[in-house]
């Protein structure tokens, strides 16, 4: 690892202010994500033209300036916007050791973007004579490039506000244990697609299935009948000792070489028993060496009351 230790030494005495670059597809969920960072105490900034970003990260000179964290929205309604245009602003900025710079780029799937465009009756910014679709290519198109660059993707397809705000307090909040990469595990149906910014995607469809056990198909895989039924599978054993042999030194190196935030994926047919299961306890064995581990079910229904355990009787 080649280390620039004149920069390191005249990093540790210049203050750095903390900034981060939301781009990524119109309609994605830009103005959410801005509204969640500024609850989380930074100041947000939309549409600033490229040329001007450097001018914004000012040098800090006394006790006195306003310190906060800033959040700036760029995206293809900016003025000047090109992928080629924020990339080279980008990299102005990561020259400047006065500047922690983070690029978080907001993703969404193309039927639901057209079903947010169609219900809310906005106008994609690229699709002024062209279907929604076709708008949303060609943006696609455009700012692919972009995707190289970011630091962090956040794929909000499903998601609501509070999920959004509870995976940007998880991976920006300052504070101790900011200073190690964020794990995010998740559950999946594949069903309904892999999750978009997955970094891993771990398939235990091949094992046994609680789906067709009738007292255990209504139940989810965070119910102790459900994870009990997977934990006896012959192969349940083996596979998860493999598993985190497998990932426990690949994590040390993706926090290494200093990557900020990890998602992990793990789906199996519905989304309900076996990959619950097998996040639920990845989970738990991802908190015992690391503090900033984060657990969602993509696709998870709620638990439906099995009547013949409740001694309820149907007609």
């Amino acid at each position: 690892m080649n280390v620039n230790l004149s920069r390191m030494s005249s990093s540790s005495t210049t203050p750095h202010r903390r900034m981060v670059l939301v781009t990524g597809m119109s309609g994605a969920g830009k103005t959410t994500v801005l509204k969640a960072f500024e609850d989380l105490s930074f100041e947000a900034l939309d549409n600033v033209p490229l040329s001007l970003l450097p001018n914004i990260m000012t040098p800090m000179d006394g006790p006195d300036e306003d310190t906060r964290p800033i959040v700036v929205g760029v995206d293809i309604r900016t003025r000047d916007f090109a992928a080629d245009a924020f990339i080279s602003q980008l990299k102005v900025l990561r020259s400047r050791t006065d500047v922690d710079i983070k690029v978080l780029f907001v993703d969404c799937g193309d039927e639901e973007l057209v079903r947010r465009y169609t219900e809310t009756r906005h106008r994609h910014p690229l699709a002024h004579d062209l279907p929604v679709l076709d708008g949303i290519r060609l943006e696609r198109e455009l700012i692919s490039p972009l995707l190289d660059v970011a630091d962090i993707r956040l794929d909000t397809t499903g998601d609501t506000p509070y999920d959004v705000k509870s995976f940007l307090d998880h991976t920006f909040t300052e504070g101790p244990s900011n200073s190690t990469m964020a794990v995010f595990v998740t559950s999946f149906s594949f069903r309904k697609g892999l999750p978009r910014d997955a970094d891993l995607v771990f398939d235990v469809r091949f094992l046994r299935n609680p789906h067709y056990d009738p007292h255990l198909k209504a139940l989810t895989g965070q119910n102790p009948k459900v994870q009990a039924y997977i934990v006896e599978d012959a192969g349940f054993a083996d596979f998860f000792t493999h598993l985190t042999t497998l990932l426990d030194p690949m994590i040390q190196q993706f926090s290494k070489v200093g990557k900020s935030y990890l998602t992990i994926a793990v789906g199996c047919t519905g989304g309900k028993h076996r990959s619950v299961f097998v996040a639920e306890k990845l989970s738990q064995w991802l908190s015992e060496t690391h503090n900033r581990v984060r657990l969602a079910h993509r696709d998870m229904p709620d638990e439906q009351t099995n009547p013949e355990e409740e001694g309820i009787t149907t007609s």
